[in-house]
């Protein structure tokens, strides 16, 4: 399951990547920058999303290991 997410983090951020490519070359339309610009904004909030989830987890885990270190000292 953690690869999946990994995964999909990964083809997100390429296609932002190549999003943004394509705004920084200068070749689009005005209406074809805008609509890349759109999603490029929902790409970042997306990739946002899963490293903000990715971040919890990893508290969550470092929490966890931390109180079974005291429980062991205990």
């Amino acid at each position: 399951m953690g690869e999946q997410k990994e995964a999909d983090f990964e083809s997100t951020l390429a296609e932002l990547e190549r999003v943004v490519e394509g705004l920084e070359n200068g070749e689009l339309s005005l209406a074809e920058q805008l609509k890349a610009f759109e999603r490029g904004m929902e790409l970042s909030e997306q990739c946002k999303k899963m490293l903000d989830e990715a971040r919890l987890k990893v508290i969550e885990l470092t929490e966890n290991d931390n109180s079974e270190e005291i429980d062991e000292e205990s």
